[in-house]
């Protein structure tokens, strides 16, 4: 299977998103259209890549979401990030060979795997793409220090709203918010294992959040109810993300 064959909207998702951060010429969409991608679907729960390999290839992720974990000594978990549509979580690997922390689906996912070579060629050749990826692995820099501060210094109200708010923008900028609601297939665990918190907390938090009518999580889908209040209880700046039209995002 090849990029070309799959869904269009599936296809534009890194587009959508290097968009949100950075300017663009019609030739540049043209040569990140025409990159050689090797299109790959992986179930749920699936190790993408695993630390300590050394790939040759970095994913992009078209459909689905996926996350960076590492498992301590005793077997604990931590996530690192939550990944989206458009998302190229180990662009790192152009650069650092060794892989530090593994990758996992957290949905059926499909991954265009695209070569460093390419990637190198593509970086030295369109100036403006270099731009644009140097940028996002700023922003995605920026996202880990938010992260920091919520697990050190938010209340689990705070840090769960602060989150839902991250996710929200996220996923708007690369067009899959529909009325203030997305996919958002993640397990009370799973948070836990972002937030630092235990799955009871959690599970009241996100109880503490539909009670005060901000929003629901049910079915693997997260609504919104009230996004002007949820930014006041999260404390949200979205700045940090700089996406080029967060003001009307």
């Amino acid at each position: 299977m090849n990029f070309f064959n799959s869904d269009r909207s599936e296809r534009t998702r890194l587009i959508m998103k290097l968009e949100s951060i950075a300017e663009l010429e019609p030739q540049d969409v043209g040569t990140l259209a025409a990159l050689p991608l090797r299109v790959t679907d992986f179930p749920a729960r699936h190790d993408i890549i695993q630390e300590g390999e050394k790939p040759s290839e970095c994913c992009l992720l078209l459909a689905g979401w996926a996350c960076r974990y590492k498992v301590i000594e005793d077997g604990k978990r931590q996530i690192l990030s939550f990944h989206t549509p458009g998302d190229i979580p180990d662009l790192q690997s152009l650069h650092i060979r060794t892989m530090d922390h593994s990758i996992a689906s957290l949905s059926p996912i499909r991954v265009a795997f695209i070569p460093h070579r390419s990637l190198d060629a593509l970086i030295q050749g369109r100036p403006r793409i270099a731009h644009a990826f140097w940028r996002e692995t700023l922003i995605d820099a920026a996202i880990f220090r938010e992260w920091i501060v919520g697990l050190g210094r938010r209340n689990a109200y705070q840090h769960m709203a602060h989150l839902f708010c991250e996710l929200r923008m996220r996923v708007s900028a690369v067009g899959l918010l529909e009325d203030e609601s997305f996919e958002l297939p993640v397990t009370q665990s799973d948070l836990a294992d972002a937030s630092g918190l235990s799955p009871v907390h959690v599970n009241r938090t996100l109880m503490d959040l539909r009670k005060a009518n901000l929003v629901s999580f049910r079915s693997s889908r997260l609504t919104i109810h009230d996004w002007e209040g949820l930014q006041r209880a999260a404390h949200f700046d979205p700045r940090y993300l700089h996406q080029q039209r967060w003001k009307s995002a």
